[in-house]
């Protein structure tokens, strides 16, 4: 399968913003998305869940929009927008009709300039996160599961261990200052890329980007950290007791090679975990929930959050169950070793990697004739690999995965380099 063939137009302003324009004319649609390099792997430990929190600080309003009214006047134009925060970047996008670019453009260009970022809004939507926090983590069954509980485990640093969005005291702590200081540091043009992609014409929208981005004033951006760590000494097992959750489940991962510079081997595990654990006739899925019915669900996937090509060193495979009443996590674990061994012996299914790979490019060619998520991939590429058009080469690099590479990463998939967490049902006794 090969990817759709497009134009891509990559430039550079003055201030440093990074423009990627991606004509695509079979929809009367575009697509505006602004990716800064600032995710919650990123902030300092004094400014925890801060990432998270200006996603939300950000549609408080600019030097020229009042409060939520960004939202209105993207949906007065026939359009739909959001955010996101994830472990190495933020990204804002909005998808409109065409005749509503300029007024994309100059929303992104405002907040850009500067959000409002008052006493009021930053107590606001302080309490916002705050209440997020409560609905999604602490109120409810197995919340922040797996990322939130499987992170410390695998990980040691704060960058890569914590779970990005922030404690209480933490956001109730923020100023305005600190706000002001963030918003500086890591919002800059310097620190971005906007991707416009869509039914556009590159002369007309490269004038429309330099009217409303050039005068943004320059700023340095933050040099990028390295937030490697050692492999594992030794096997890792914690239990967490969680009153809510009605059975008990566990997550384990390992380690996996650089995204970023060993892009060959780890596209191996990412082509493994689809095989050990995507849809109901993958290998633990057959043999978990439908053979031995020891599990109610199974899963694997490389990356804690989000799609495993958009995430930096380091992160990890992981295998996410839940189990039935009463069950522990110990034999569940010791058939996942049977069949990591099984791969790594050669036993390999006829045509199992040809059906895997195939299942993986058409998702791939999914993603990017979707106008939103090809554009959102275009700028973490051009971020993260200097690429924006990386996308394209994806199907190729999938296709030649060979055999014996995926006997290799899953020879690597040993207990004594694996973290575990174990979901136990109810309170402590």
């Amino acid at each position: 399968m090969t990817s759709p063939s497009r134009e891509y137009v990559d430039t550079r302003l003055s201030n440093g913003l990074r423009v990627v324009l991606v004509p695509e004319r079979s929809v009367p649609a575009v697509c505006v998305a602004v990716a800064y390099d600032i995710g919650t792997r990123s902030e300092p430990r004094h400014w925890a869940g801060f990432a998270h929190l200006f996603e939300h600080l950000m549609f408080q309003g600019s030097a020229n929009v009042d409060k939520l009214a960004h939202a209105r006047l993207i949906e007065e134009t026939g359009g739909s927008f959001n955010a996101s925060t994830r472990a190495d970047s933020t990204v804002y996008h909005q998808t409109l009709p065409k005749g509503g670019l300029e007024r994309a453009l100059f929303l992104e260009a405002d907040r850009m300039r500067g959000p409002r970022i008052t006493e009021e809004n930053l107590r606001n939507q302080v309490d916002v996160v705050s209440e997020e926090i409560r609905v999604n983590v602490l109120n409810v069954p197995y919340g922040g599961f797996p990322r939130g509980h499987l992170r410390p485990v695998l990980f040691d640093s704060f960058a890569n261990a914590h779970d990005g969005y922030g404690s209480f005291a933490d956001l109730r702590g923020a100023t305005v200052t600190d706000a002001d200081e963030f918003f500086r540091r890591y919002y800059g043009p310097a620190n971005a890329v906007l991707v416009v992609s869509g039914d556009l014409d590159v002369g007309h929208t490269l004038r429309l980007v330099e009217r409303h981005f050039a005068d943004i004033a320059y700023r340095e951006a933050p040099r990028r950290q390295d937030f490697a760590e050692p492999d594992l000494p030794d096997a890792r097992h914690r239990e967490h007791h969680d009153p809510l959750a009605p059975l008990p489940a566990f997550a384990c991962g390992w380690r996996v090679p650089d995204p970023s510079t060993d892009f060959e081997d780890f596209l191996a595990f990412v082509v493994l975990a689809d095989l050990l654990g995507d849809g109901e006739q993958s290998r633990l899925a057959r043999r978990l929930v439908h053979a031995d019915r020891s599990a109610v669900r199974v899963g694997a996937a490389v990356n804690l959050v989000d799609d495993p090509f958009v995430v930096r060193n380091p992160t990890a495979l992981r295998v996410c169950a839940y189990l039935p009443e009463d069950s522990r996590a110990g034999p569940v674990l010791d058939v996942v070793d049977e069949e990591c061994a099984r791969i790594a012996d050669g036993c390999l299914e006829r045509d199992e990697l040809f059906r895997v790979q195939t299942r993986m490019t058409a998702r791939i060619a999914r993603n990017l004739d979707d106008l939103l998520a090809g554009a959102v991939w275009t700028a973490k590429f051009a971020q993260q690999r200097d690429r924006p058009d990386f996308g394209r080469a994806l199907p190729g690099l999938v296709a030649a995965v060979r055999p014996e590479q995926v006997i290799a990463a899953a020879a690597t998939l040993t207990r004594n380099r694996r973290a575990t967490v174990e979901i136990v049902a109810g309170s402590p006794t």
